[in-house]
């Protein structure tokens, strides 16, 4: 039984409102800074190490990786590669098994594209969460490393780990940060009055005209040059070690199920650009038309190599503006409706990031609107199992649902779709959903996971959004079978639109609830909790 379905919902636990607010007035990011600035000179070159993270496992385009390659090579010394294992950090964030597969075959592959360049690249296990930071000390400290890179994660608990990493390793190497995930730095983007931008439109037009002015925000940096042979020899047993195996609560139900996935999502930095390089050729200019059309499958499906760092946004965004006329000029002015459109989806991600870091506790379980912890959620459990099983009796929901069970991916229209009938329509909470989509999502990314499950007073119509973006239908038909013969608007809402005895034929479930009705229920609940409350 996964956590999901246990009767106490652990993913349900969050702090107070209270605590939430005392996290955001003291960012975990500035203490983080705080103890950076703090550190003492270390002019002393022994070894140099890089700590790759579960988001930047590349050679190519990593700034920590490129800066302690700079070093490592001037200073004549040898250049380790390390990554932290530990099982319990999966567990924590709910990782699927489609990512934990996904993450540790590109760090194989990225071991051996090190190995090339005379780069060990050293496992470090960690028994428990709170054995990290020990964890990666003790390997600093007995292998005689003196400088430690890192590129940033943004999130609080990783954010708190790298500040005492700071305090365990005081005097005995010296930690440098670096910002690698955006184009521009999270927490530079401000309002007139100097605070963060947190609105969309603003954040989006800035984005564009600021890329369009300082291209070289879009610079990407070379993969290490290699390192000579008789440095190589003095730390070429790190890399000895055996490539860890998935957890065992985190193994695909079949073979048949893990050879699925990986045809679908080939690892490595290669697969990427390919995967890129197809998506500009095929997709990109009819990508405005066609995006929110689940059916036409048009989308350039990066997001997996985004959020593990195979493939860095940098990279991609050079790709799109060699294809733009080698122009970095995206507004739809500057390019054409494709490729503005694509790169809008893009700045989404900057902005999440942002969010992420100046208002911190929308990573703790909790909604950046504060007053939506006072809604009080039903506790529908036939509900929840069919919204999982993609047996709602609701067309555009079951679709998602059951693509998503199959290729631990969902389109993104679909997507905004099954949230909404969750939170709004069954009136389940938020959270459950959200780590649903951490269990199962391959592209799962805490910051966009977060934001996209962001409560809201927006209620999706699955019937009206279907007949707008899937017309014909085919979505629908591909994921629901039981549909497939169904002809014109019928498919879209079958339970009304033929008679019982028609829709008794189709082996299809009726809507579990009324949509007009529990829209209605929703917008009362959400009015009645929320007035008054002060988080």
């Amino acid at each position: 039984m996964s956590k999901r379905d246990q009767p106490d919902h652990p993913e349900l636990k969050h702090p107070s409102t209270k605590r939430a607010k005392e996290v955001d007035a003291h960012l975990p990011y500035d203490i983080l800074k705080e103890a950076l600035d703090g550190q003492s000179a270390n002019n002393n070159v022994t070894k140099v190490a890089h700590w790759f993270r579960s988001k930047d496992l590349r050679i190519h385009d990593n700034k920590a990786l490129h800066a302690a390659s700079l070093l490592a090579k001037k200073e004549g010394k040898p250049l380790i590669g390390f990554y932290v294992y530990c099982e319990a950090e999966f567990e924590w964030h709910g990782t699927s098994p489609a990512r934990c597969d996904f993450i540790l075959e590109n760090l194989d592959l990225m071991r051996k594209e090190l190995k090339e360049l005379n780069i060990s690249l050293a496992i470090v296990e960690a028994d428990g969460r709170k054995e990290i930071v020990p964890s990666a000390t003790k390997f600093v400290t007995d292998n005689d490393i003196s400088h430690v890179f890192a590129n940033y994660e943004y999130e609080v608990d990783e954010l708190r780990r790298d500040t005492k990493l700071v305090e365990t390793i005081d005097d005995k190497a010296l930690l440098s940060l670096y910002h690698d995930q955006t184009v521009v730095e999270p927490g530079t983007m401000t309002t007139g009055s100097g605070g963060p931008m947190k609105v969309f439109s603003p954040f989006h037009r800035a984005w564009m005209d600021l890329i369009k002015d300082q291209p070289e925000l879009l610079d990407t940096v070379p993969a290490p040059t290699k390192v000579d042979q008789s440095l190589y020899k003095q730390i070429s047993s790190l890399s000895d070690g055996k490539m860890p195996s998935i957890p065992k609560n985190k193994q695909f139900a079949s073979k048949k199920d893990q050879s699925r996935i990986r045809k679908l999502w080939p690892a490595g930095h290669e697969a990427g650009m390919k995967r890129m390089d197809t998506f500009i050729k095929k997709h990109i200019e009819d990508y405005a038309a066609t995006r929110s059309n689940p059916a036409k499958d048009s989308t350039s499906r990066m997001s997996a190599y985004f959020s593990a760092g195979v493939v860095s946004v940098r990279e991609a965004l050079q790709k799109v503006k060699k294809h733009n006329d080698d122009s970095s000029d995206f507004t739809p002015n500057g390019s054409s409706p494709g490729v503005s459109a694509w790169v809008r989806e893009v700045v989404f991600r900057e902005l999440y990031r942002q969010t992420t870091l100046t208002t911190p506790h929308t990573v703790m379980n909790m909604p950046t609107n504060l007053k939506f912890d006072f809604v009080q959620w039903e506790d529908d459990e036939e509900g929840w199992k069919k919204w999982y099983e993609g047996k709602t009796g609701m067309p555009l929901v079951d679709a998602g649902m059951r693509q998503l069970n199959h290729e631990a991916y969902m389109h993104n229209r679909a997507r905004m779709n099954v949230s909404s009938y969750l939170y709004c329509n069954l009136l389940i909470n938020y959270r459950r959903g959200e780590r649903y989509f951490a269990e199962t999502l391959i592209d799962w990314d805490l910051n966009n996971n977060t934001q996209g499950w962001e409560p809201s007073y927006t209620v999706f119509n699955p019937v009206s959004q279907a007949e707008r973006n899937d017309p014909q239908g085919d979505y629908i038909r591909q994921w629901v079978p039981e549909l497939k013969h169904l002809q014109g608007k019928d498919i879209f809402d079958p339970y009304h639109r033929l008679s019982k005895q028609e829709f008794e034929k189709l082996g299809y479930p009726a809507p579990h609830v009324d949509w007009s009705e529990t829209k209605q229920r929703a917008m009362e609940r959400f009015k009645h909790d929320m007035s008054g409350v002060e988080p």
